[in-house]
C-alpha cells in the first residue's frame, strides 16, 4: 500500500518513561504533609522508584498481559489429583513480587507505615488494579490477626515480610506469605451474619473442621483466608491455611472462578469446605468485631484504589489533550475542554487528598483520630468509590474514539472503576454504616466537627455548608431514606476543608463553588467560567509542564 496515505500526524505519545509518584502533586505533597521529617527522605525515595517504576514501558506491559491473560483454574492434576490451583501469567507475578518488595503489606510496624504505603498502592494501582486484592487482604487481616497474641507471633512477620514466594506449601516454611478472604456466601451476600458455613472443633481440640460454600472468596492462591463460620457459641472468625503444617493440601475445592465485568487479572472464587482445618481467630460467637478491623482497613483501600483510577484517568485525559489538535489549536488550550479537564482534576484531587488524611489517621492513632476514622471511612467509602465510574467515562471520551480502543488503556479502566464502590458493602451498606456511626458514636461527630471546623472561616462557601450539614442531621425525621443524601453532604464538606486548608487558592475555590455553592451542573465541564481553570489543569499535567 502506497506509504503516502499512511502518513501518521496529530497522534499522542505515549504516556510512558514519567515518574507517577512525583507527577501527581496532590500525592507528593499530600506525603510531604503527613510524613514526619526524619521519615521523609526514606519515603521519597521509595516512592520515587516506585513511581518511576509504575510509568516505566516494562510496567504498563506487565500491565496489560495480566489483563489479556486472567487466570485459569486447573481443579486436577493429570492422574485425576484434586490440586484446586489458580494459574496465573508471570506478569502478575511480576507485578505482585514488586509489590510486597515496595512495602504494599506493610504498614502497621513502620514509622507513618499507613501514609506510605497508601501512597504506594495509590501509585502502583495506576500500572495495574486488579493485583492490589492480595496485597489488600494481607495488609488488613493484620489487626483481625492481632486479637489472637499467639496467631500474629507466628503470622505477622510473615504477613508485613518485603519477600514475595510464590507456590504453595507450609506457610511457616515461607520467608512471606499472602492473606485472602472469604465471608459471604450465596444467600446472604453482604448480610454475614446468616452464614450457614458451620464450624465444629475437633476432635484433638487443636483446631475447628468447617463445612460450606463461600461464593466470594478472594485471591485463592493466598496461603491462608480469614472466613466467618456457625461455631457453636455463635458466628465466629477463623483463619483457614490452604497447605497444613505436615506440608498436606486443606480441604478447599474451588468450584469456579468468577467471569467479572473488570478485575481480570484477579481470581475470585466460589470454594467448598468439607471437613476443612482451622484455627478461630478471636472469640466464638464475636466474628464481625474481630473482622471490624479488618473490614475499615480494606474500605480505606477502595477509596485509595478508586482515588488511583481517577488520577490514572485524569492523567491520560490531559496528556492526551496537551499533544493532540483539533479545530486550530491543542486541545488543551479550547475553553471548554479546558473545563472537562478541571472539573475532572478537581475530582480526582479531591479524593487524593482526603485519601491520604484518612490513612495519616492510621498513624496518628489517638482516640480523637479513631473515632474520625469511624465517620471518615465508610462515608468517603461511599463517595469516592462511587466518583470514580463518572470521572473514568469522562476521561475516556476526552481522547475520543481513541480511548474506545482497548489500546488506549481507557477501556481496562472503565472496567475497573465501579468495583471499590460494591467490594467490601455497597453504597447503602456504607450509607447505613455513617448512620449507624452518628446514632450510636456521639464522639465520632464530635471529631469530624473539629476536623472540618480547623478549616471555618477561610470560605463562606464551606461555613454554610456545614451549617447546613448540622441543619440536615438535626432532623432525625426519615433520616434512613435520605442516608446517601447525608453522607454525600458529610464527603464534601469535608473534601472542600481539606482542599480549603492544603490545596493550592484556585483548586481550593473552585471546588467550593462547584461541590458546595452550587455553581455547577449536572455533567463535568459546566465549571464557573471566571475560575482560573488553567491553573488547575496545569497542575493534573503528568508530564511536569
Amino acid at each position: 500500500m502506497a506509504a503516502t496515505t499512511h502518513t501518521v500526524t496529530n497522534q499522542v505519545p505515549p504516556l510512558v518513561g514519567h515518574d507517577v509518584f512525583a507527577a501527581d502533586r496532590a500525592l507528593s505533597e499530600a506525603v510531604a504533609r503527613h510524613v514526619p521529617p526524619g521519615v521523609l527522605p526514606v519515603a521519597l525515595e521509595e516512592l520515587g522508584e516506585l513511581g518511576r517504576a509504575a510509568g516505566s514501558a516494562q510496567v504498563q506491559e506487565w500491565g496489560a498481559r495480566a489483563n489479556t491473560h486472567p487466570p485459569v483454574l486447573r481443579t486436577h492434576d493429570r492422574y485425576g489429583h484434586r490440586i484446586d490451583e489458580v494459574e496465573f501469567h508471570p506478569s502478575w507475578h511480576r507485578l505482585l513480587g514488586h509489590a510486597v518488595s515496595a512495602g504494599l503489606t506493610d504498614a502497621w510496624g513502620r514509622p507513618a507505615g499507613h501514609v506510605r504505603r497508601a501512597a504506594g498502592f495509590l501509585v502502583w494501582t495506576q500500572a495495574e488494579a486488579g493485583h492490589g486484592c492480595p496485597l489488600s487482604m494481607t495488609h488488613a487481616a493484620v489487626p483481625a490477626l492481632r486479637t489472637d497474641p499467639a496467631l500474629a507471633a507466628e503470622w505477622e512477620p510473615l504477613l508485613t515480610s518485603h519477600t514475595y514466594v510464590e507456590g504453595l506449601r507450609p506457610p511457616l516454611e515461607k520467608t512471606g506469605v499472602l492473606l485472602g478472604m472469604g465471608m459471604t456466601e450465596k444467600q446472604g451476600g453482604t448480610d454475614v451474619r446468616s452464614n450457614t458455613t458451620r464450624a465444629v472443633p475437633s476432635a484433638d481440640g487443636g483446631a475447628y473442621l468447617l463445612t460450606g460454600h463461600k461464593w466470594f472468596c478472594s485471591a485463592p492462591m493466598s496461603d491462608g483466608f480469614l472466613v466467618l463460620a456457625q461455631a457453636p457459641g455463635g458466628l465466629s472468625c477463623f483463619l483457614v491455611p490452604r497447605v497444613l503444617p505436615d506440608g498436606t493440601r486443606n480441604v478447599f475445592a474451588i468450584q469456579r472462578l468468577k467471569d467479572k465485568l473488570g478485575n481480570r487479572s484477579n481470581a475470585s472464587a466460589e470454594v467448598e469446605f468439607d471437613g476443612t482445618r482451622a484455627r478461630r481467630v478471636g472469640e466464638e460467637g464475636r466474628g464481625v468485631r474481630t473482622i471490624i478491623e479488618m473490614v475499615a482497613a480494606t474500605r480505606l483501600d477502595c477509596v485509595v484504589g478508586s482515588a488511583a483510577l481517577m488520577r490514572q484517568a485524569v492523567a491520560q485525559a490531559v496528556h492526551h489533550s496537551a499533544y493532540r489538535r483539533a479545530f486550530g489549536g491543542l486541545l488543551i488550550d479550547k475553553p471548554l475542554m479546558r473545563n472537562v479537564l478541571a472539573d475532572l482534576a478537581l475530582e480526582s484531587e479531591a479524593a487524593t487528598v482526603l485519601a491520604m488524611r484518612l490513612a495519616s489517621a492510621y498513624d496518628t492513632d489517638t482516640a480523637e483520630e479513631r473515632a474520625f476514622l469511624r465517620l471518615a471511612v465508610p462515608a468517603a467509602k461511599y463517595w469516592v468509590t462511587k466518583r470514580c465510574s463518572a470521572v473514568v467515562g469522562e476521561a475516556l471520551e476526552c481522547l475520543g474514539g481513541n480511548g474506545y480502543v482497548e489500546e488506549s488503556g481507557m477501556p481496562r479502566l472503565l472496567r475497573e472503576a465501579p468495583l471499590n464502590s460494591i467490594w467490601e458493602g455497597s453504597g447503602n451498606v456504607q450509607a447505613l454504616d455513617v448512620l449507624r456511626a452518628l446514632q450510636r458514636e456521639p464522639g465520632a461527630l464530635d471529631a469530624f466537627l473539629r476536623e472540618v471546623g480547623l478549616a471555618r472561616g477561610a470560605d463562606h462557601r464551606l461555613d454554610a455548608a456545614i451549617r447546613g450539614l448540622l441543619t440536615e442531621l438535626a432532623d432525625l425525621e426519615g433520616i434512613e431514606a435520605r442516608a446517601r443524601r447525608v453522607v454525600e453532604r458529610i464527603a464534601l464538606v469535608l473534601q472542600g476543608s481539606l482542599l480549603v486548608r492544603w490545596a493550592p487558592p484556585e483548586v481550593s475555590d473552585a471546588f467550593c463553588a462547584s461541590r458546595l455553592g452550587g455553581d455547577w451542573g449536572s455533567a463535568f465541564g459546566t465549571l464557573p467560567h471566571s475560575l482560573d481553570l488553567a491553573s488547575v489543569v496545569t497542575r493534573a499535567r503528568p508530564d511536569g509542564a
